[in-house]
Parts: C-alpha cells; structure tokens; sequence
C-alpha cells in the first residue's frame, strides 16, 4: 500500500489513537496494515484499551490519530500537540491512502440517505462504489479491505460536521451538501461555527464539482461566503415530479436529496433513466419515517433518526393533521423553545423523555401544547396509546440525541417498534 514519504518517519515509533469505538477500531486495522504498532486509547477502557493517554504516552509517539468524538480542544489533543505529534483525524488519515475517486456527502439532515440511494444508483448504473465514512463503515476499513482501491473503486463518503472540521490532508472528487440548519450547537459554539466546519469540506474539493442545496446557498451569503453559480441547486418547494411517483423521494424531505445526487449524475455524464429506476428500487435504512404497525386505525411511526430539530419538523410537516409525538433526549444545543413554537400547532400531544424533557414541558405549556413528562420511552408510548384514536398518526421523532438513556437511535428506534409489538397495548388503541 502507498504511504506518503512525510508519514513513514511517523509509522517507526507505535501511533496512539484516541477513541475506541468503530473508528479507533478502524484506525488500529489501517495502522497495521502499513505495518505499524499502535495502542487504543480510550477513557472508558473499551476492547482493552488504555484508559489514560499521559504525557509519558504522548512522548512516546510521533503520530496521533483521533475519532470524531475528540473535539479539538480536547486535552489528550492539547497535551498531543504539546509534545510535538501530528494529530490527524480518521478520515484525514484514512483519506491519504485511498486512489480511487471519493464524493463526499455531508448536510444537517439528509447526508445518510443520499450516500445510500447515491451508492445504491451507481452500483446499479455498473458501477464500483462503497458507501463510507459517518455512515457507520469508516473509511480507514474500506482502504484496508479494498487495499486502497484503485482508479474504479468510488468511495461515497458520508462526512459530519465533527470530521469536516479538521481535515487537511482529505480530498474530494465531488461535494453534495444536501442543507443547513440548528444542530450540533454542543460541539460548535456557534450557528457560524458549525457551518464553516461543514465548509470545510468544501475546501477540500479541488477542482472537483460541488453541489448545495437551497438553505446552503442561503446560509452561505448569511456568513460571508462565496459559492460559484452552477454549485446552486434549487432543492425547496419544487414541483413534484411523475417519475418519481410511488418512490421514498416523491415528497419532501427525500425529494431535497433525489435532486442534488440528479444534479452530480448529470455532470458525470450518467444516464438518467438508470438514476430514475433507482429510485424506484431504493430501500431507506431503518428509522427514518418507518411505518411500523397500523392498530385500531392508529397508525405508529418510527423516526427515531430525527436527532434535531430540522428532521423532526420535516416529519411533522407530512401529516395533514396534528400529531400525536414523542420527542425529547440529549440536548444538542438550539432553541428548545423555538422548536416547540414552531410545531405547536402541528401536535395534540406530545409525550416528553429524555434529560430534555422538563425543558421542552416549560415550552409546551408556553405555547398551550397538551403534553405528559414521561420517565420513559415505554411510558411515553403507553400515555399516547390512551389518548390515540383512529385516524391519529403516532409519531416518535425526538429531534434530540438518544445518548442520554440508550446507546444509539438505532437502538432507542428498536424498543419502540419492540412497545408497538406489545400486546398489552392492543386494548388501549382498539
């Protein structure tokens, strides 16, 4: 595998790589692919790893790589830096060996789905790609499995916020950034802030094609920044399009992304019959607006992916009438109170969970929304099913995090659909 001549003096001491989780795992199977030591360094001591990255540790070692949960400022970085190593995030790192072409696909909401549906259209068009990156497949895995790939191999790179944000090294072929708004104000200080960080990205895209969508184009004037025309891509309030009738991107939110992967299919010179057939045998991945039982004329959804604020009013914003809607988790940072007024009159009642869930009760009784602070999902669940009457819409799309009470969406979207399933709420919704 070709390794950069700057990175072998690098590789003869072992590389410390902060984090344990997928992509630490990641890293440590690329760092020993190039035939290189490396120690895990990880506060929770995950999988074996060192719990305390010191400065004996941080002396040790030339080259530093940490996963995107590391903000910038975090001290095992600090004291890194202080000692003289190269920090370098995953995707920065991974991205140094990768030859094959690589669009990059980023955005508030959105981002997953259209590197799914865009690796889903090429792979149909007879294409080699691998869907990557945030997506749950790091892209230091796909150079290790593919050894790097080669002028064919397309890597569709999902890429957050929290990896766009101190890439150097990365490099793009093309840029999709589907749209912009509130979220990750945690991590980033600032509204500003977040969307340089996703800019970033853009800035690594050399003399390749870019793609945005409306509220990019929007925001990007709002913070002083420059985006050449043909980058612009109308993606808001559309005409429908009889083509994709009966397909996940008849309707919005989906269609935003159906309309920028068209506009990278066009500049690659692509057929667009095959992007339409596509569409027709695309297969969202699970919790996102996923219909998961009809009981009693209540209809359940599952859109346990809505993590801001963004999504889950887009969600709301496809039923005719009020909602009955769970939401709540792990603050994000934002306007809670703006959140709420903005779908008040879009709910009936929603059931609060979460460590946000006393804050979002202050502003449901602000703005005269009906709601129940719950202590859990299961009790949020079982206070809609006594409300719920037929015709109503059931709705879990929290808009917040799930890492307060569950280890992920995935796994806060699995218990709801396993109360669904519960025959002890039959009578309550018959």
């Amino acid at each position: 595998m070709f390794i950069p001549e700057f990175i072998r003096p690098l590789l003869t001491r072992p590389v410390a790589i902060l984090g344990g989780g997928v992509s630490g795992r990641a890293l440590a199977n690329l760092v020993g692919a190039l035939g290189a030591e490396s120690t895990v360094y990880d506060a929770r001591g995950a999988d074996g790893s060192e719990p305390v990255f010191s400065a004996v540790s941080a002396e040790a070692c030339r080259l530093v790589l940490f996963s995107p949960g590391f903000p910038t400022t975090h001290p095992w970085l600090s004291l890194a830096r202080t000692c003289g190593a190269l920090c370098l995030g995953e995707l920065d790192f991974a991205a140094l060996f990768w030859r094959g072409p690589l669009v990059a696909i980023t955005g508030t909401n959105g981002k997953t789905t259209t590197t799914e549906f865009l690796t889903h259209a090429l792979a149909a068009a007879g294409r080699d790609a691998t869907a990557t990156g945030n997506i749950g497949y790091p892209l230091s895995q796909l150079v290790v499995d593919r050894r790097g790939g080669g002028p064919e191999a397309i890597a569709v790179c999902e890429v957050s916020s929290f990896q766009a944000e101190t890439l150097r090294h990365f490099r793009a072929d093309s840029v999709i950034w589907t749209n912009f708004a509130e979220d990750h104000l945690e991590r980033h200080a600032t509204l500003a802030e977040y969307f340089l960080a996703k800019w970033r990205l853009l800035e690594r895209c050399i003399g390749g094609h870019v793609h945005v969508g409306t509220s990019v184009r929007l925001y990007a004037a709002e913070f002083g920044q420059s985006l050449p025309a043909d980058a612009c891509v109308a993606t808001e309030n559309e005409p429908g399009d009889v083509l994709l009738q009966g397909t996940l991107f008849a309707d919005y939110p989906q269609r935003e992304n159906f309309l920028l992967v068209a506009a990278w299919w066009r500049t690659e010179g692509l057929r667009e019959n095959v992007l339409y057939a596509a569409a027709r045998t695309f297969a969202p991945a699970r919790h996102r607006m996923e219909k998961v039982a009809v009981q009693g004329g209540v209809t359940w959804w599952n859109d346990s992916k809505a993590t801001n604020f963004h999504a889950a009013e887009a969600a709301i914003a496809r039923f005719a009438q009020p909602v009955l809607l769970i939401a709540g988790g792990k603050s994000k940072g934002g306007d809670v109170a703006g959140f709420v007024r903005r779908i008040a009159s879009r709910v009936r009642h929603m059931a609060l969970i979460g460590e946000t869930r006393h804050e979002l009760a202050i502003a449901c009784t602000e703005f005269g929304v009906a709601h129940t602070v719950c202590f859990s999902l299961a009790d949020a669940v079982h206070a809609l099913a006594a409300l719920a009457q037929p015709g109503d819409h059931l709705l879990l799309s929290p808009g917040f995090a799930s890492l307060d009470q569950f280890k992920s969406y995935a796994e806060r979207g699995d218990l709801f659909v396993q109360l669904i399933g519960n025959p002890a709420l039959t009578p309550l919704v018959s």
